[in-house]
């Protein structure tokens, strides 16, 4: 499917989604939970939806009740052979050390671009805890057949934070003694942070030195039957219309946390630095069209809005850089280059040295035909370029949006953008 956008003003109020990131986690507390847990808020996204299916197949019994989900759970108990991850990176590095308590062969399964990503951590860990790996060949499918052994390890995060995550949710529900996961080189802080506040919430706190060791110890754990839980608002897709009210428009967002952990609360330092002001009034954040400037920001620790900060700057008068490009090779698309492409498209100038990537902003961009490669965040960055372009945008698989934000396109009517979509 395409969408056709035009150019033009925006102004509106919107709903904050709920936090996909979030989402997946609790999904994971609630499975090894050994209880009831009622999520209010629930995500809805198709990673969400992955999520939900994975945690049944693995034993939970999940219940829609009105807006609320209830989940009741015994630890893990596969009721099937295999999970299927649809193209959640987080949910397949998250539930298969997960699956690995069981002692029973699970295949870990997944389609589109996540039959592509790496990961070949897995393969490197999972044996040191006693866990059979089937058919691996650095990426899904595979399985694996515990029952993993909670024991201390030292693991590379210079990749994901994913695989620590994975573990730390893994070793929470396993260990009878404490100990202790040692990482190297950890990227993504932030989603580490949420990772903890949910297991802290569900009775399972973690202690960390530095974010180079983590310490379990099961004498500090606390047990409670039923656990409810809100889904936070995602700021991931709050920045798309947030970066719109900034280049063409007066956005206002409801329900966002300013004081959430989530990595792309990093919007609003960037916005900042590039001139516009974002006025936070409890749990609202408005952003109107300003005079924006060049700016630089480090991007390695909130790679999901680097495509939106790349419109950002792309907007900007004069030279800015963006770095952490390093960090956009392994997800639903390669968006170093993705990212370079949709820029090449909306003629803005950039280069890219090393880790670095320069953009020189215009007034005006141009109206184009984008590939999203099937990627939800270039999608959305590239609806917000068009706002600024000098004619129609044409974007290809505008579907993907469905991975993390299944309303945007609703969202964009809502606050005036004018768009039609074609059969391709």
């Amino acid at each position: 499917m395409q969408v056709i956008v035009n150019p033009g003003m925006v102004k509106g109020t919107v709903n904050a989604v709920p936090s996909k990131s979030m989402m997946q986690r609790v999904c994971a507390a609630a499975l090894l939970h050994k209880g009831k847990t009622v999520i209010s808020n629930p995500g809805m996204s198709e990673d969400d939806k992955a999520a939900l299916q994975v945690i049944a197949q693995l034993g939970a019994n999940v219940k829609f009740n009105g807006d609320k989900i209830e989940v009741v759970s015994n630890g893990p108990a596969p009721v099937s052979d295999h999970i299927y991850c649809g193209e959640s990176g987080l949910s397949t590095r998250l539930f298969t050390p997960i699956a690995a308590l069981s002692d029973k062969r699970v295949r870990i399964d997944g389609g589109g671009s996540l039959l592509q990503r790496n990961m070949n951590e897995l393969g490197h860990i999972l044996p040191e805890l006693d866990v059979q790996v089937h058919d691996f060949s650095g990426k899904i499918p595979f399985a694996v057949q515990g029952p993993l052994q909670a024991r201390s390890i030292k693991i590379d995060g210079s990749v994901s934070s994913q695989y620590l995550s994975g573990l730390l949710f893994a070793y929470s529900y396993a260990v009878t003694t404490a100990v202790t996961i040692q990482v190297d080189s950890l990227k993504s802080r932030p989603y580490v942070d949420m990772s903890l506040q949910v297991l802290a919430h569900f009775g399972r706190p973690v202690r960390n030195d530095n974010y180079t060791s983590f310490h379990i110890d099961p004498a500090l754990f606390t047990h409670k039957e039923e656990i409810a839980v809100s889904i936070e608002g995602d700021w991931s897709s709050a920045a798309a219309l947030l970066v719109a009210g900034a280049i063409n428009g007066d956005i206002t967002i409801l329900g966002l946390d300013t004081n959430s952990l989530q990595a792309d609360t990093a919007i609003l330092d960037v916005l900042r630095l590039a001139g516009a002001v974002p006025e936070v009034a409890g749990g609202s954040v408005r952003v109107v069209k300003s005079a924006l400037k060049e700016f630089e920001y480090d991007a390695t620790n909130c790679p999901d809005i680097f495509p939106l900060v790349s419109i950002l700057a792309g907007c900007s008068d004069g030279e800015s850089y963006i770095s952490g490009l390093h960090r956009l090779w392994h997800k639903e698309s390669n968006r170093a280059e993705s990212i370079a492409e949709m820029l090449l498209q909306f003629d803005v100038f950039f280069s890219i040295e090393d880790d670095v990537l320069c953009i020189t902003g215009d007034d005006k961009l141009w109206g184009c035909y984008i590939d999203s490669y099937n990627d939800h965040r270039i999608v959305m960055a590239a609806c917000v370029g068009a706002l600024r372009a000098d004619s129609r945008v044409i974007i290809d698989n505008a579907g993907a949006v469905n991975k993390s934000y299944p309303g945007f396109f609703e969202d964009l009517a809502a606050i005036g953008v004018n768009y039609n979509f074609k059969e391709e």
